[in-house]
């Protein structure tokens, strides 16, 4: 992660000229060297920041706290405000990576652990570090957790949750006797309450690092990986039975170990990996030049899956397109078997690094009308006055450049480390990270944009109910032009097909949830109206 040098009033005069506007910015002061690693927004439109944080004992912390990093959490609603604040802790050194919500609601975390049992942490270390994971309900309570890893260092990187409701955690594992290099790919699956069922250790000569992990429309994981390593040649059959890092304790999961099958073209390559619901390697596949490559991150398509990163690569290897100056972005469309659909690369004439994908879908679901890519370029060598750009770049679905944007740092004044951007529902976008007055003193920040151009391309309905059909809680989302987050009142409505009313809530969020237990199998209105006088109504079907 490189350094993105931005104040805040620069920013936000640069955005105006450029038809954005900040909505709201959420500044988290601190006195130590924090990390945001990750922004998870909820199904409701509301936003998880997780992190590690280093943070003295005080009466107003909610966990106990040591003199070491601690994973810390913070919710915040759709107006950018504080719902709750939560910290991990062992008696080490701990480090939250990823966040996933879940279908039933809450949360899984997945980091890396230096500690041992105590205080937070409720299991032994393994040896060396750790995976902990730990499954939290909406209100950030712990539900469970699990210490998984062995006499190796382990150091998770990705989680997902799969259509059978468990969870694929995905990581390094360093200089183990089970694996093929110095650095090798451990995956874990486990079902919805934590129990391991499987382990998969995947691995070439060299050093290969998870990057990104998706889920599959099948129930299975794509794996991105950034990969220093050549083929192993051996059959290439996953060797079962031997390799579970829990080998010595009364653990019945099952282990297995698969070679890479694909050589490298360079000095570092893209390595895809599909693995089906039952965590078995279905396809492999490498992309890249003779120079070093960098994946970054993965996005689903209509016709398959969109691979992001940097290159340095000219054309050579499978790499068909050249660069123009440092690195530039390689983006490379493949289609649901690793085959390759196209390729191009983009450049912002310096040092790009990618830091979010995302794909803007058709009303239907069903076709892919744009790809949204954000992050931020730097300058090789010395940095130099306005170096610093972080840039928008909007294709068309077969990766045709149509728009890009920047906004423009100010050298020298303020450091900010952008970790994350996503883009919601509605258009709007989020970027988390890090900004410091000084060095070690690093407070959290986290700024909601809304863009015009991207606005126009979000195919709106006036309301909106998901999952419907509904079992316990649906929700109501509201995308009547010009509707302002905040900035408006609307009542929501539930009849019953004889016109009874059931439920009435009101509300000044976009997204609303209801609760749909109390009502009988059967078909039901929901009626909103808002305070201007905008009405919609929607009919949904509890189970």
């Amino acid at each position: 992660m490189k350094t993105l040098y931005m104040s805040a009033l620069t920013m936000c005069t640069v955005l105006g000229v450029s038809a954005q506007e900040v909505v709201w910015q959420k500044d988290i002061p601190s006195s130590t060297q924090d990390f945001l690693s990750h922004v998870t927004t909820t199904i409701d439109g509301q936003y998880l920041i997780s992190g590690s944080s280093i943070h003295p004992p005080t009466g107003s912390r909610t966990a106990q706290q040591n003199a070491g990093y601690n994973f810390h959490l913070m919710k915040l609603n759709q107006q950018g405000e504080e719902v709750w604040e939560k910290y991990f802790s062992g008696k080490n050194h701990d480090f939250l990576s990823a966040t996933v919500n879940t279908q039933e609601g809450g949360y899984l975390l997945a980091g890396t652990s230096y500690s041992g049992k105590g205080l937070d942490k409720k299991e032994e270390s393994k040896g060396g570090s750790d995976f902990w994971l730990i499954r939290i309900n909406e209100f950030g309570d712990e539900l469970w957790q699990k210490t998984i890893g062995g006499a190796s260092d382990e150091e998770a990187r990705a989680v997902i949750q799969t259509t059978d409701f468990g969870f694929y955690v995905a990581g390094n594992i360093q200089n183990s006797e089970k694996g093929y290099g110095s650095k090798d790919i451990l995956i874990v699956k486990l079902d919805k309450n934590g129990k391991e069922i499987s382990q998969l250790i995947l691995g070439g000569k060299g050093l290969d690092e998870v990057e990104k992990m998706i889920p599959t429309l099948d129930g299975g994981a794509l794996l991105g990986i950034y990969s220093r390593s050549g083929e192993v040649l051996q059959s290439g059959k996953p060797e079962s039975g031997s390799t579970s890092l829990n080998a010595n304790s009364s653990s019945s999961t099952a282990g297995s170990k698969q070679p890479k099958a694909s050589s490298n073209y360079g000095e570092g390559d893209y390595w895809i990996v599909k693995l089906s619901k039952e965590g078995k390697v279905e396809w492999e596949k490498n992309f890249g030049g003779k120079g070093d490559d960098h994946l970054r991150t993965l996005a689903m398509t209509s016709t398959g899956y969109l691979i992001g990163g940097e290159s340095r690569s000219e054309r050579s290897g499978n790499k068909t397109v050249g660069i123009e100056e440092g690195t530039d972005l390689w983006l490379i469309s493949v289609n649901a078997k690793g085959e390759e659909i196209w390729q191009k690369s983009y450049s912002f004439k310096n040092r790009d690094v990618l830091m979010g994908m995302s794909v803007l879908h058709a009303s239907d679901d069903k076709s892919t009308k744009g790809i949204l890519l954000g992050g931020y370029t730097q300058a090789e060598g010395r940095i130099e006055t306005d170096d610093e750009k972080f840039w928008m770049l909007y294709l068309d679905q077969n990766g045709n450049e149509q728009w890009r944007k920047h906004v423009k740092g100010e050298s020298g004044k303020r450091e900010e480390r952008l970790s994350d951007i996503k883009l919601n529902r509605d258009g709007s976008i989020i970027l988390a990270g890090t900004s410091a007055e000084e060095l070690g003193r690093e407070n959290w920040k986290i700024v909601k944009l809304g863009d015009k151009q991207i606005d126009q391309l979000i195919e709106k309905q006036d309301i909106k109910i998901y999952p419907n059909p509904v079992s316990d809680y649906a929700y109501v989302e509201l995308g009547f032009e010009g509707l302002r987050e905040g900035a408006f009142g609307a009542e929501i409505t539930v009849y019953d097909l004889g016109g009874r009313q059931l439920q009435s809530i009101k509300t000044k969020n976009k997204i609303t949830k209801i609760n749909t237990q109390p009502l009988v199998q059967g078909a039901y209105l929901v009626s909103v109206k808002t305070d201007n006088g905008k009405t919609a109504s929607a009919k949904i079907i509890k189970k």
